[in-house]
């Protein structure tokens, strides 16, 4: 299970490793060379690789498009 899930949040994390701090950096790069040795993470570093998930993939701020798709009031 913890395979899968390690895939996982690689994945979605590849798009933000700009984005992170250095000691994040760093731990995702350890991360990722375990994961490319066909390691399984350990669970304090699956935790850790979690919370990044979280707070760069889940908790990113979604842009509200429903004012171009509704239609303008008419004012007589």
């Amino acid at each position: 299970m913890s395979s899968r899930e390690q895939k996982k949040y690689f994945e979605a994390l590849q798009r933000y490793e700009k984005k992170f701090d250095e000691k994040e950096l760093y731990e995702y790069k350890m991360f990722l060379k375990r994961d490319k040795d066909d390691e399984d993470l350990d669970r304090l570093s699956l935790e850790k690789l979690r919370l990044m998930y979280e707070k760069y993939y889940v908790n990113r701020t979604k842009k509200d498009f429903s004012s171009f798709f509704s239609k303008p009031e008419n004012e007589n």
